[in-house]
Order: structure tokens, then sequence, then C-alpha cells
């Protein structure tokens, strides 16, 4: 892949492109505020344009919290809600939508004056243009996923649609971030660093795996199913890890059995970093990369501390208040999507000398 290293003609696209990487990192954040603070079912309508602006007079906040009554989770959970704890939830899912909207805008204006003053290669229109694309398949993903939480009996969005809107944010976020650096870094082509390369990319695809499962934690309340630590409610292995019918629904379904995946796949992870690591720094090879690739061990140990010490501030969980668990589950993402970008930046910085 042809890397783009900054140059005068194009440090405009490199800082425009490294803006909306960190927009939509922050709007990931946003998103697991808004999932926290169950707030995320606070705005039954998508409306792109009107819905910009929030209500700005009483008869507007009694017509969208009398909306909010109609969905099953006021009448299932909040029913005692008042008007004043309405307007908290509704504030964070109406800024969660707010941000993406700005998002889009910093691409969409940004794209349109680099193009009219020429500043973009024609290598790069394309890659751009299904970013934009991905960016509005996010947006529909997330539409389909609030949906998901307004009918029948729904307290919550489905886990499987959290878990699908969370993993296709953290791909478009991942695929910003590779262009971000096509744009910023040069390419080291370092001998012998195949094998270092291919633990990378595979260490990459288990911490993908590993967020996913992360939001399906999340969606199915899984923390709280068994909040002890070394051992799960007492054991190694879980007597009714596949209770459920058929079988394959358990990995998706059943809240012992995502629970007893993501804690063992933290420390499949955390060895494998630990490995990659030694290996970074006995092959003698990588010099001037030292400093910044010792970075995935230190979030990844950062990773299970968080996550051993959100299992255990589960049971002080309280609907509709902000507690120590959820400080915690906020780091605990953000250190998480931090580890994955540390690791790409490896993968795009450890190419092998082929000569």
């Amino acid at each position: 892949m042809v890397s783009w290293k900054t140059k005068s003609a194009n440090r405009g696209v490199a800082y425009w492109v490294l803006a909306g990487t960190i927009m939509l990192f922050i709007q990931v954040l946003l998103g697991g505020i808004t999932r926290l603070t169950g707030s995320g079912l606070s705005i039954t309508e998508w409306n792109v344009i009107t819905g910009v602006l929030p209500p700005l007079s009483p008869q507007q906040w009694s017509a969208e919290f009398d909306k909010y009554k109609q969905t099953p989770q006021f009448h299932l959970l909040n029913a005692g809600f008042t008007l004043s704890d309405f307007k908290f939830i509704f504030f964070w899912e109406w800024f969660h939508r707010l941000w993406a909207r700005l998002v889009g805008v910093v691409f969409i204006v940004g794209f349109v004056l680099l193009l009219f003053k020429r500043k973009l290669k024609s290598e790069m229109i394309t890659p751009l243009l299904i970013l934009f694309f991905l960016g509005l398949l996010q947006a529909l993903i997330g539409w389909i996923m609030v949906a998901s939480g307004l009918t029948g009996d729904a307290l919550y969005v489905k886990p499987t649609r959290l878990a699908l809107h969370f993993i296709f944010a953290i791909g478009l976020i991942s695929y910003a971030f590779w262009f971000s650096l096509r744009l910023l870094i040069s390419v080291s082509r370092i001998r012998n660093a195949r094998g270092i390369r291919a633990l990378s990319i595979a260490l990459v695809v288990l911490v993908f795996v590993q967020l996913l499962y992360g939001a399906l934690m999340a969606g199915n309340k899984a923390a709280a199913v068994a909040p002890t630590w070394p051992r799960i409610n007492g054991d190694w292995i879980p007597a009714n890890l596949f209770r459920d019918k058929p079988f394959l629904i358990n990995f998706i379904g059943n809240p012992v059995t995502i629970h007893f995946i993501h804690r063992n796949l933290a420390y499949l992870i955390g060895l494998g970093v630990l490995l990659w690591t030694l290996l970074i720094f006995s092959s003698g090879m990588i010099r001037n990369q030292r400093t910044r690739l010792v970075l995935p061990l230190g979030l990844v140990f950062s990773q299970i501390l968080l996550g051993i010490l959100a299992l255990l501030t589960s049971p002080g969980i309280v609907a509709n208040h902000w507690v120590a668990f959820d400080w915690i589950a906020l780091l605990h993402q953000m250190n998480g999507m931090l580890l994955l970008f540390s690791l790409i930046y490896a993968i795009y910085v450890l190419r092998p000398d082929l000569k």
C-alpha cells in the first residue's frame, strides 16, 4: 500500500483526517455514556434536520416526554420518571446524535474545500468516499439499534444490535486511523519483521473479537452475573455455559457464556501482547520504535485491571444513576480502543524488508 508522507501540499489533508478520527473516537465514548446512563431510547424518532435542536419550550418538552411514555422502557422501568429525569437522559442521546452530525459536517465540508483547492490526490478520493459511505451506514445501524428497543417488552436495545453498532463504529474509526497514518507516518522497512507483524495482525483480530464481546457483555448486562474474581461465581468453568438451545445462541445470548469468553480472551490477549513485546525487545532490530511499541503492554494490563474492577463494582449498579461502575466501564471501553489503535499502529510501521 502506498504511504502518503505529510508534506506542505497535503498537511491540511492530514490534519483534517486526524481531527475527524479524534471526533469519531469521542463519538464512541459518547455512545458509551449514552448506554451507561440508559439514555439511548429517550428520543423515539430520527429527524435528521429538525432533530438538531433540542426542545426549546415547555410544550415541546412535554410532547417529547409523551412520546417517551409510549415506550416499553418507560412503562416497565422508568414509570416514576419526572420531566427533570427525562431531560437528563434526553440530553445524552441528543448530544450523541448532535456530535455524529458534527462529524459528518467536518468530513463533508473538509472534503469539498480540499477538493476545490486541489489538495486531494486522485488516489485519496476513493478511500475518502468509502469512509463517507461507512459513516452513513453506521448512522443507519444506529437507528436500527434504537428501533429494536421501542416495541414489545424491551427494556433496552437488543444486545446483538448494540454489539453490531459498536463494532461497526470501531471498524469505521480504525479505517480513518489507518488513513491518518498513511498521511502522517513513514513506513519503517525492517529486516526480518515479518513474524512480529504477523503476530500484530493476530492480536488485532483477537482485540476486535474481544471488543465485540465487550459490547455483548454490556448489552446482556453480563458483568453482574458473575461479580467475582478470579473465579466465575466460584467456578473456573461454569456449569451452565451451554444451557441454551440451539447451541450457537449461547455465544451471543447466554450472559454466562459471554462473560466466560470475554474474561478468558483478556488473559489470552494479555499473554499475546507480553510475548509480542518480548520479541520486539529481544530482536534488536526495532530500536527507533521501541518506546512507542511498548505502549500496548501497558494498555493491555491496564485493561485487565479495569475489567476486574468493573466486575467487582458491578453489584453497585443503580439504574439511571452514575456510580463507580460507570466510571470504570467507560475507562475500560476507552482503554480497549486505545489498545486496538496501538496495535494497528504497530502493523502499519512494522513492514518487512523484502530485499
